[in-house]
């Protein structure tokens, strides 16, 4: 069931995306990533082990986005991979940068469960920037939400400021809302160097409050190749 709301919401918007963007030839951006670990909202999503990442970009003129990302993940059972498929639509008014999209979640060779790991999200973010400063926040939706949760919401408020070239400092402070399990608060901080135009490195710290092996305060260091 989760599956198939999710593929059904992430591909509706992706036909938004190629509707608007018809006759339109797309910017196209890839990445690939490595990290010391995968962690999300708090929680490693590898078992606190290394983590080999990548995706692409296409971005039109019109302000529509569509996009996939995968990284491998470890769960303590036969969960492969995570894959995400994601589209939506960039604009400004006054003065904000504004993103409506969605996002599918999809988890590879994933244990046949009647509470299915496959999720979807709505997302609404806005930001502003100030000189060297960037403040934002975002709000993401889930009705039907990993494992046992159904509707859940993620709230998150970020910043990021750039002392000089190439470097940049930056964190988010968000706050999750479930319906089963334990709501929680999670953060991260930290810098990020461009070597060259295509190579970042970025150090980061994540801390959580909720008491979990999985979501102990960590630091986590990442090389990004961008094409």
């Amino acid at each position: 069931m989760k599956l198939a709301f999710a593929s059904a919401a992430v591909a509706a918007a992706l036909l938004a995306t190629a509707g608007a963007a018809q006759a339109q030839t797309p910017d196209v951006a890839w990445n690939v990533a490595v990290t010391s670990d995968y962690v999300f909202r708090g929680f490693s999503q590898t078992d606190e082990e290394p983590a080999l990442q990548g995706g692409v970009d296409l971005t039109f003129d019109s302000g529509f986005y569509a996009g996939a990302w995968a990284s491998n993940v470890d769960f303590g059972d036969d969960t492969d991979a995570e894959v995400d498929l994601y589209g939506g639509f960039r604009t400004e008014a006054g003065g904000f940068a504004l993103d409506f999209g969605a996002i599918a979640y999809l988890y590879v060779n994933a244990p046949d469960l009647t509470d299915e790991y496959d999720y979807v999200e709505f997302k609404a973010a806005a930001s502003r920037a100030v000189g060297p400063v960037t403040l934002g926040g975002a709000v993401y939706y889930s009705p039907d939400f990993f494992g046992l949760d159904g509707n859940a919401t993620y709230v998150e408020a970020n910043a990021s400021f750039t002392p000089a070239p190439k470097w940049t400092v930056n964190g988010a402070v968000g706050y999750q809302y479930l319906d089963v399990n334990e709501d929680y608060g999670s953060w991260n901080a930290g810098v990020a160097y461009a070597i060259t135009d295509n190579i970042v490195l970025d150090g980061r710290y994540f801390g959580s409050d909720i008491d979990s092996p999985l979501s102990d305060d960590r630091a986590v260091a990442t090389v990004k190749f961008l094409f």
